[in-house]
């Protein structure tokens, strides 16, 4: 039985982050009322808040860009270590939405599971490279003796 290797299963999360990133901020760019809606805050912003809405989805284009370029180039641990801090990302907008009087099951099912599962990448991959580092670093097991044939055996 062939079972999924934990770098094909990092890196399929690591691609649906940056590919989830991408449309969610491009969301708030292209449409931040309606990105707005989906955030889990209770009201728009009053004045011209529309500008801050597009912020964040300039910060999410640019999180998932930076991730992509990790995961194409192969810097995998670098990329772990880019998801844990990416996920404060994920934690802030559920701290945001808690203190702000949102919906509570926004903050809690959207925002902290997907820093949560963000950051559990990000480990993987950290655990993942620190394995491949310890296997390449182990020294070559010794050459077993050539058995001795039967005539020169003692």
């Amino acid at each position: 039985m062939s079972f999924i290797s934990l770098k094909k299963i990092n890196t399929f999360l690591a691609a649906a982050f940056v590919l989830f990133a991408l449309w969610f901020g491009s969301q708030f760019i292209l449409s931040p009322q309606t990105g707005a809606q989906s955030f889990g805050l209770p009201t728009w912003p009053s004045g011209d808040g529309g500008g801050f809405l597009i912020i964040k989805g300039v910060r999410d284009v640019a999180m998932a860009l930076g991730m992509g370029v990790l995961l194409v180039t192969g810097h995998r641990r670098a990329l772990g270590w880019v998801l844990l801090v990416e996920s404060v990302a994920a934690f802030g907008d559920m701290t945001t939405v808690l203190a702000h009087n949102g919906s509570v099951a926004t903050a809690l099912f959207v925002h902290c599971l997907t820093g949560a599962v963000i950051a559990v990448n990000g480990l993987m991959l950290l655990i993942e490279t620190h394995n491949e580092t310890r296997k390449t670093a182990a020294p070559a097991p010794a050459p077993a003796p050539a058995p001795v044939p039967a005539s020169q055996a003692v």
